[in-house]
């Protein structure tokens, strides 16, 4: 079934059709229903299904906008014409409308209780191969096989539904987005190389020999100095290119985000208006059944979020938390871990409520999951009473050492505690979090959970250039400005800099801008680069700085991911509807592809051998 959204765009689309008939069709695929029993009506579409009842055939014809139902006899003229029909053949239909049978009747289709008897079928296009994606079945095919034949691939329901959704979400944000008095701009693609982070895409220039353009990584310069040119609220559905590696949720190559900057605002201003966007988007295309957080979201600290998630992309459904209890095993008889903490482990730990009433073998089963992941498995202890402790390593710890794990994990009779001991045990932890969760089916279902990531680190430490570098986003105002930077340790200076993240999905990374010369030439020169990189990389973002610019901040939720979400699918190319492959290739149009000796020499560019 088409959600509420799609069914408005598919009934909007198919009114607006029906008013301009033309000589290919009166009427769309979705829209005759009794009240045009008798009226002779003139289809197009795609052979969806053909059913041979002996004599009878039933052909569905689908469209864009639904699925028609079309009725032949033997006896009829054009019979024989349909006998040989191939699925997804293209074809215009010309007949009447009459009731169904009452015994056939379908009411989960809009047109499900009406069909066309035929009079005449004229064949547009029939399919010349044995369709390798077909259309009409839910198996599955392999991906590189549907992103060869993505207009086929297209035409599946699911697929079709993507599409719509993504369009009518895209619709809804510009809506929202100028009902708030933002205004859409467009900003180059073409443009120069910047280090924002990941590989650039480069272009060669035909008529400047030697340079090269290249595609925007984001319009983050472009729209700070839209802010300097007085624009005061910007947005726009941007394209972005970056050279990096697909994941599951990332697509190589492009990518489009809602790219928004504000002028004369704080941190909670851009919050606030990004909650707004968010709440509403999602409120209106949620999965039937799904409920959103309400603003104001929960904003979790960059270390909070490391610390009690294992992660800085939190997923709130999980109700878990990680405590600290390194100090607790420093000197502790259980030297498994207290040796660890000495060659610089720590020691992290995770309440499950009610976990001692599992069996053993979930305990077990755990533990080699851990060993898995490159563990030596999971320490445990289980709380019978108030003073009274079971599990392996319980004999080990003290009264006072159990009492004070306890405590920081907040145990209740029933409970149960497991330990992670890993220099690694950050991350580690988080895994066995949403490891635990997941097998005791604790993760909240049917819900959108929204979260604020903030005060990231503004420095860290760089280990394969043995040097201090910019820990996210450069040009980020560090919290405590010019005075931070001169008077503080680098590796405890905050930045106004905060990530947006839903189910622990990022959608987005934003900031206040450093929109002043001095306090950006000090960021930079911590981070080990001149005045005179500042001055050749950024020139026309510094230039325009010393000419006065306003404070300033924004955000770029991501317009792929957000899609995703909403289409309940785990992999982005669900929902992009010409995507590369995991290699970074278009299977379909064949890209990237062999240009010819001449355009290379008209670019200056030798091809050197791998």
């Amino acid at each position: 079934m088409y959600d509420l959204d799609t069914r408005n765009h598919l009934e909007k689309c198919s009114n607006m059709q029906s008013t301009n008939a033309t000589e290919y069709r009166t009427h769309t695929c979705n829209e005759l229903n009794v009240k045009h029993v008798g009226t002779d009506v003139l289809l197009c579409g795609f052979v969806h299904r053909i059913r041979d009842h002996g004599g009878l055939l039933f052909i569905d014809l689908r469209d864009h906008y639904g699925t028609t139902q079309c009725l032949l006899q033997e006896t009829d003229d054009s019979f024989a014409v349909a006998e040989k029909l191939k699925d997804e053949a293209v074809v215009k239909i010309s007949g009447t409308v009459v009731r169904r049978d009452p015994s056939t009747v379908n009411m989960a289709m809009s047109t499900g209780e009406i069909e066309v008897h035929v009079n005449n079928i004229e064949v547009l296009s029939q399919p010349a191969l044995t369709l390798p994606v077909q259309i009409n079945v839910e198996n599955e095919f392999p991906e590189d096989t549907r992103l060869t034949y993505r207009y086929l691939d297209l035409r599946r329901k699911k697929m079709h539904d993507n599409i719509i959704l993504r369009s009518n979400v895209i619709s809804h944000i510009r809506q929202t987005m100028a009902s708030m008095n933002f205004l859409e701009v467009q900003t180059p693609i073409l443009t120069s190389s910047s280090p924002e982070g990941a590989r650039d895409y480069l272009i060669p220039s035909r008529v400047h020999h030697g340079k090269f353009y290249a595609l925007p990584q984001a319009p983050q310069q472009f729209k700070q100095l839209l802010m300097v040119a007085g624009f005061d609220r910007y947005f726009q559905i941007a394209p972005c290119f970056r050279d990096e590696d697909a994941r599951a949720d990332r697509s190589p190559g492009e990518f489009y985000q809602l790219d928004l900057e504000m002028s004369f605002v704080s941190q909670d201003d851009v919050l606030n208006v990004v909650e707004n966007v968010m709440h509403s988007t999602f409120s209106k295309f949620a999965i039937p059944g799904y409920t959103v957080s309400s603003p104001p979201f929960k904003r979790i600290t960059y270390s909070d979020a490391r610390l009690h998630y294992g992660s800085d992309k939190p997923d709130l459904r999980n109700p878990l938390l990680i405590q600290d209890v390194t100090d607790v095993f420093r000197i502790s008889g259980f030297s498994a871990f207290s040796e660890g903490v000495k060659s610089g482990a720590l020691v992290r730990s995770i309440n499950v409520p009610n976990g001692s009433s599992e069996p053993r073998s979930f305990f077990d089963r755990i533990n080699e999951w851990a060993k898995d992941i490159g563990l030596p498995g999971l320490g445990y202890i289980s709380m019978i009473s108030e003073s009274k402790f079971k599990g392996p390593i319980a004999k080990f710890l003290s009264g006072s050492e159990l009492a004070e794990i306890s405590r920081i994990n907040n145990m209740k009779t029933g409970d149960a505690v497991f330990f992670v001991c890993d220099k690694k045990a950050v991350n580690l932890a988080g895994m066995v979090r949403t490891k635990l969760a997941e097998t005791l089916n604790l993760v909240e279902q049917n819900a959108y959970r929204f979260c604020w990531v903030v005060d990231f680190p503004m420095f860290g430490y760089d280990e394969e250039n043995k040097q201090i570098a910019f820990s996210h986003n450069p040009f980020s105002m560090p919290q405590g400005g010019l005075e931070a930077l001169n008077t503080k340790d680098p590796f405890e200076i905050k930045a106004w800099q905060y990530d947006i993240v839903c189910n622990g999905i990022e959608l987005s990374s934003g900031a206040i801008r450093n929109h002043v010369p001095e306090i950006m030439y000090r960021a930079f020169e911590i981070a080990g680069h001149s005045r005179d990189f500042v001055d050749s990389k950024f020139s026309g973002m510094i230039r325009a700085f010393k000419c006065g610019a306003p404070p300033h901040g924004g955000c770029a939720p991501g317009i792929d991911r957000m899609v995703m979400l909403l289409a309940d699918t785990e992999n982005i190319r669900e929902v992009i509807v010409f995507p590369f492959n995991q290699q970074a290739q278009d299977l379909m149009m064949g890209a990237p592809a062999d240009v010819t000796e001449q355009q290379l020499k008209e670019l200056h560019i030798a091809v050197l051998p791998s």
